[in-house]
C-alpha cells in the first residue's frame, strides 16, 4: 500500500503528460517559458486573486514576500511552533525573530487568542518591533482567518497565510491562497497539487508587492536582468515542472472531492476509537495529510507498528516542534512553554491519504487501528 499514490494519478494523464513535457523540449524556453505564464493565470483564477507568481519552491514562496517587505533584524514575525521548518526558517535566514504561538487542540492551526496575547506582550515589552503574522494551513485545513484578520488591523501587522499543505481547502467558498495580505503553496510532489520536483506560487492582490516578487524572482532585477534595483534570489520554476502542474491540473478539483471522500470514510470508521481531525463548520480541508491522534506516544508507537506489520506505512508530522530544535536555540525558548504543540508531537501520526484510496484498504486499515 502507498503513503501517497502518484503512479495511479499519472496514468491517468499519461499521455497529455508526455505531450505537455515534448512541447516544452521541442520549444526549448527551459526557465520562464510560456507554460509559466499559463500556469500562473490558471492558478490565479481558480483561488480568486489578480496575480499568481510561481517560484522555485515552498520555501521560496515565503521568502519572497518577506523580502518584499523588508523584513529583517528587529522585526517580530509570529508563527507557530508546529509546522515544518521552513515556515521559520526564511524569518531566521533575514535576521528577524521568530516569536511562536501554540496552536488550537482541534485544528492544529495556530490560536488566535494566543496570537493576540502574543503580540501584545511584544508591544509592551518594546524591543521587537511585530510585523507579519504567518499562519499555516495544516495538513490541508485552512486557519482561523476571520479571527486572524481582526488581530492583524489592531496591530497593523501584515498576514503571509502560508498554505503549503493547503491549495484547493476553503472557508465559506473563499479558497484557500486568497487570504491575508499575500499567500504561498508548494508544488513539492507529495502535496495536493504537486509537480515532479521542487516548486511555488505566491498569490496576491496587491499590484505593488506582485511587481516587487516579479523582480525579486530574478534577482532584483528591474528593466532587464543586468539591471538590478533590488537583492533578490534565484527564485524561478522551472517551465517543465510548470508543464507538469498544469496537466495535474486538471485533475485537481476532482481529486479534492475524493480525498474528502477518503477522509469522510476514515472519520466514520475511527470514530470513538481514537481522536480524528476536526473540520469546523464552513470549512474544507484539502486533506494533505489525514491524521489521528493515539492516546499516548507509546499507543502510537504500537499502532504504527502494527501498521507497519501489515504493509501500511504512516508517518509523524511532526515529532519535534520548532522551539525544541537546536536551529532555534537562541530563541531561548523552554520545555512546557508549547503545551499544545508538544503533547500533540508526542500522540499525532498520518494514515495514507490520497485521492484514488480504496475503500477495502481504509476498512483494513481502520479494522488494525481499531482491534
Amino acid at each position: 500500500m502507498q503513503f501517497i499514490d502518484l503512479a495511479k494519478q499519472q496514468s491517468l494523464i499519461k499521455d497529455a503528460l508526455d505531450s505537455r513535457i515534448q512541447a516544452v523540449l521541442a520549444h526549448g524556453k527551459y526557465i520562464m517559458g510560456p507554460e509559466i505564464k499559463e500556469m500562473e493565470a490558471q492558478l490565479a483564477e481558480y483561488v480568486g486573486v489578480k496575480y499568481c507568481v510561481s517560484c522555485s519552491s515552498g520555501t521560496d514562496a515565503l521568502l519572497m514576500p518577506l523580502l518584499a517587505w523588508g523584513i529583517g533584524p528587529g522585526d517580530a514575525v509570529f508563527t507557530t511552533p508546529f509546522t515544518f521548518i521552513a515556515t521559520a526558517e526564511v524569518i531566521q535566514l533575514l535576521g528577524a525573530t521568530s516569536v511562536f504561538v501554540d496552536i488550537d487542540p482541534l485544528s492544529y492551526n495556530i490560536s488566535p487568542e494566543l496570537l493576540d496575547a502574543a503580540i501584545g506582550k511584544v508591544v509592551e515589552e518594546g524591543k521587537l518591533s511585530p510585523k507579519v503574522i504567518i499562519p499555516v494551513d495544516l495538513f490541508g485545513l485552512p486557519a482561523d482567518y476571520a479571527a486572524i484578520d481582526l488581530i492583524a488591523k489592531k496591530y497593523d501587522l501584515k498576514i503571509l497565510e502560508d498554505s503549503a499543505q493547503g491549495f484547493g481547502g476553503e472557508i465559506n467558498g473563499k479558497m484557500a491562497c486568497s487570504f491575508g495580505d499575500v499567500a504561498s503553496t508548494s508544488f513539492f510532489p507529495a502535496k495536493p497539487l504537486g509537480c515532479y520536483g521542487d516548486g511555488g506560487a505566491i498569490f496576491t492582490d496587491d499590484e505593488e508587492l506582485y511587481e516587487k516578487l516579479v523582480s525579486i524572482r530574478v534577482h532584483g532585477k528591474g528593466g532587464d536582468k543586468y539591471d538590478n534595483i533590488r537583492i533578490g534570489i534565484n527564485g524561478r520554476m522551472d517551465t517543465l515542472q510548470a508543464a507538469i502542474v498544469l496537466e495535474k491540473f486538471t485533475l485537481f478539483p476532482e481529486e479534492v472531492k475524493l480525498r474528502n471522500k477518503v477522509a469522510e470514510k476514515y472519520n466514520s470508521l475511527l470514530k470513538g476509537h481514537v481522536v480524528i481531525p476536526k473540520v469546523p463548520t464552513g470549512f474544507t480541508s484539502v486533506w494533505a495529510q489525514y491524521s489521528i491522534l493515539a492516546e499516548d506516544a507509546e499507543a502510537r508507537q504500537a499502532l504504527q507498528t502494527k501498521l507497519k506489520d501489515s504493509g501500511i506505512p504512516t508517518a509523524v508530522y511532526y515529532p519535534k516542534p520548532l522551539h525544541q530544535q537546536t536551529a532555534f536555540a537562541h530563541l531561548n525558548y523552554q520545555d512546557g512553554d508549547f503545551p499544545v504543540s508538544e503533547e500533540i508531537s508526542q500522540r499525532i501520526f498520518s494514515l495514507p491519504m490520497h485521492p484514488y484510496l480504496e475503500d477495502a484498504d481504509i476498512e483494513k486499515i481502520c479494522e488494525l487501528i481499531n482491534g
